[in-house]
């Protein structure tokens, strides 16, 4: 069984379109939020009551929602509604990218992390488009051949994929990439209520700290490349413990 999630929520689009690539490989169970949880990275739900309600069956595919984060529609699926250990686990398809630091915020990755975390093979699917009707046709081919490369091969230990597509109609290949730096500025966006007070919007402008690296995600998506950069759940700096080592007592 196939495992699927999102931060769109059950009913998005880009969800769908992927339900229906990946029912062909094998029985799918869709554990997904009740409505958009988009930045929710991998958080969950400590002080709130989940709920669970089932809204579609059909031969090889079963759906749920849940009323919690990205990562508590993970933890329910495979608490409750697993008869036994997912094949594969994927978040998405999201309706906007991924890439850079948005893996940090991202729900879609959440999804992907705690499959991993669970030592499940997981991917992240996501396109630059952020359109409630993006057009997902040109992924479907690159989607079945990672599907079928990690139901065949697995992935390492303690890592996922980090998939993210351009918005174009055609892409020029697959690139294997690193994460870019990235910064995002200009985040708080203040504004004045008539009822004399003020409140905010979390905004912001992306900026890509190297810009002239042809080697990381970005680049491959400005570029009309698909971007695929394997995650891992170790976040050990392990290049600075030499130097750090003075640390120790």
């Amino acid at each position: 069984m196939i495992l699927i999630s999102n931060d769109d929520g059950y009913q998005a689009k880009g969800i769908n379109y992927l339900i229906n690539i990946v029912k062909d490989y094998d029985d799918v169970l869709v554990c997904a939020p009740d409505d958009a949880r988009s930045g929710f990275a991998c958080a969950f739900s400590a002080n709130t009551p989940l709920t669970l309600t089932h809204r579609h069956h059909e031969k090889g595919v079963d759906v749920w929602s849940c009323n919690g984060t990205p990562v508590d529609c993970v933890k329910m699926a495979l608490a409750e509604l697993c008869q036994e250990q997912p094949r594969l686990v994927i978040g998405g398809i999201n309706h906007g990218d991924n890439a850079s630091v948005n893996t940090h915020y991202s729900g879609t990755m959440g999804v992907t992390l705690e499959g991993c975390m669970k030592y499940i093979p997981s991917i992240a699917f996501s396109i630059c488009d952020y359109r409630a009707d993006a057009d997902f046709t040109p992924l479907e081919p690159y989607i079945r051949e990672m599907v079928e490369r990690v139901l065949r091969d697995g992935l390492p230990k303690g890592v996922c994929l980090n998939v993210n597509f351009p918005k174009t109609p055609t892409f020029k290949g697959v690139k294997l990439c690193r994460m870019s730096p990235g910064t995002w500025t200009n985040e708080v966006s203040k504004c004045h209520h008539p009822r004399g007070y003020d409140y905010w919007w979390m905004v912001g402008c992306y900026v890509n700290d190297e810009p002239e690296a042809t080697d990381t995600d970005r680049w491959a998506l400005d570029n009309g490349y698909v971007a695929i950069t394997p995650t891992r759940i170790d976040v050990t700096a392990y290049e600075a413990m030499e130097q750090l080592k003075d640390y120790e007592q």
